[in-house]
């Protein structure tokens, strides 16, 4: 059985895909911040069969969790204070996302300039439909 300790502040993203972990990992940016991240990679789940599990040692204040809304909408974020579970949230489709998905548009502004981000709005939330903001350009479906 493997034991993982407890953590006094910060978050535990759970129900995570099985292998999505380090996607996430990436995403969240963790590796640019000075804290303690355990990540569990295919833990049992009576639910889900696998999952992966996110433990992140940090104020939550400081991390933009809007993005897990996009990846997986399933995911469950607990916040923990003292050591104790102090909240869960529900996450919805985010209306931006930017550098997660990249415009395929050969005509589109950011195919020429490199420096600009890829900026996507949500265009149909029912369908999971983002547009990019620069061309319009239509994607569809999360990020697998």
């Amino acid at each position: 059985m493997l034991n993982v300790g407890k953590i006094e502040e910060g978050f535990v993203l759970d129900h995570i895909k099985a292998g999505r972990s380090m996607d996430i990992y990436r995403y969240l940016k963790l590796d640019k911040l000075d804290c303690t991240v355990a990540i569990i990679k295919n833990a049992r789940s009576n639910a889900m069969g696998k999952k992966d599990i996110l433990k992140v040692e940090c104020p939550i204040d400081q991390m933009d969790l809007g993005i897990l809304g996009f990846v997986d909408q399933n995911i469950t974020v607990n916040v923990i204070k003292d050591g104790e579970i102090v909240e869960k949230r529900k996450l919805e489709l985010p209306e931006r996302i930017t550098n997660i998905i990249k415009c395929k548009n050969p005509r589109c502004i950011t195919a020429e300039d490199h420096t600009l981000p890829h900026v996507f709005a949500l265009a149909d939330k029912q369908k999971h439909i983002y547009r990019c903001i620069y061309c319009e350009e239509k994607f569809s479906g999360r990020k697998r």
